[in-house]
């Protein structure tokens, strides 16, 4: 029996089970042999990771990568082409993007690579089209954009995500505070530090035999779900923000404007008449998340001109000197910091501190270096 037909057994399994929980176990172990099987599908055997593939894999560039993913002829094209200035092939019909298209944007001093996406198609996660080729580069992203049709937006909305999350990305939400630690014998040790409404022992033990797990300790800092159990054992997620960018907005009625706006992560637009850019780029730093951070020579005005772009997780002292050269902490002494991560201005601080979006550094060097 072929993986596919695996896949489909277990999905009609599934669904002609009743959920109660007497059930709950049963539905937990299929739930994991299904990601199990999904994980084998995507990841050939003989593959070092799914590579992906001829004309899809786009060697990274700037401090941070933005893929356009959605149906086709939903406008990701012309807006690619908007945005960067960058040509890829536009036609009023399906699958004119045949591979990634890559392109870079200039925005608040950072280099930003945008990747418009060919156009995936419902079953992409189990293989179907350019769906695994598609979906490996987008997990390559640090923000997805979600190209959708604002005439339809809800229904492509759902089965896009169900796409993605077939492939092991989580989009706009954190990795579940699980702990996880395999140990040889005591059978399944588990703890919570809050109340846990959709698991209990039968069900747990049940997922983990699914990976061969019967000793271990198990922590949870939070409500999870079997589902996010079963990432964890998996490890492979990734959690990436998104913005579903509603295209088209110049064939809707005000009226229906406001409705789309209400739906969360969103961005209406017209990539047509570049109707709310300005927005959508507004709201592309802030999900990327990123600070600019500003140098100071001894003795000179700080240089406003060409921010160190870093992202805010990683953006201590000792970052920023690494970003601009990774000798400079060889002869580090402390660093003068001005801006809204200090009490006041200018403060002496260590390579530990942690800086923020627009702050000012002077790196002061050992003495006589």
């Amino acid at each position: 029996m072929s993986t596919y037909e695996k896949i489909k057994d277990i999905e009609t399994e599934m669904a002609r089970t009743q959920k109660n929980k007497a059930t709950s176990a049963h539905l937990g172990m299929l739930k994991a042999k299904l990601a199990k099987l999904r994980r084998e599908l995507l990841t050939p055997v003989g593959s070092s990771g799914g590579g992906a593939g001829v004309g899809f894999d786009v060697a990274k560039t700037g401090v941070a990568r933005v893929g356009f993913v959605g149906f086709p002829s939903v406008g990701k094209s012309t807006l690619m082409s908007k945005m960067t200035g960058t040509h890829s092939e536009v036609g009023a019909y399906e699958f004119t993007t045949l591979t990634t298209v890559p392109g870079v944007i200039q925005y608040k001093g950072a280099k930003i690579q945008i990747l418009d996406l060919p156009g995936i198609i419902e079953g992409a996660k189990d293989g179907k089209g350019r769906g695994r080729q598609v979906i490996a580069v987008a997990r390559t992203c640090s923000l997805i954009f979600i190209v959708l049709d604002v005439l339809k937006p809800l229904g492509d909305k759902s089965i896009i995500e169900r796409e993605l999350e077939g492939f092991g990305i989580r989009l706009n939400k954190k990795p579940p505070a699980i702990s996880f630690r395999k140990k040889e014998k005591g059978g399944i040790n588990m703890t919570s530090t809050v109340t846990l409404t959709h698991l209990d022992q039968d069900l747990v033990k049940a997922i983990l035999s699914e990976y061969k797990v019967h000793n271990a300790d198990i922590m949870f800092r939070c409500d999870a779900t079997s589902d996010e159990l079963i990432d964890v054992m998996e490890g492979n997620r990734i959690y990436i923000p998104c913005i579903y960018v509603l295209n088209k907005i110049d064939q809707i009625s005000i009226e229906e404007l406001d409705i789309i706006y209400k739906i969360p992560h969103s961005i209406p637009i017209s990539s047509h008449h570049e109707w709310n850019f300005d927005d959508l780029l507004e709201k592309m730093w802030t999900y990327l998340d990123l600070a600019r951070i500003y140098t100071k020579p001894k003795g000179q005005l700080p240089d406003y001109s060409a921010p160190v772009v870093m992202r805010r997780s990683e953006c201590t002292v000792e970052d920023f000197c690494n970003a601009i050269h990774k000798s400079i902490l060889k002869d580090f002494r402390n660093a003068l910091v001005w801006g809204s991560s200090v009490k006041h201005n200018p403060q002496k601080v260590g390579k530990e501190h942690q800086l923020a979006d627009e702050d000012v550094v002077q790196i002061l060097k050992v003495q006589g270096k």
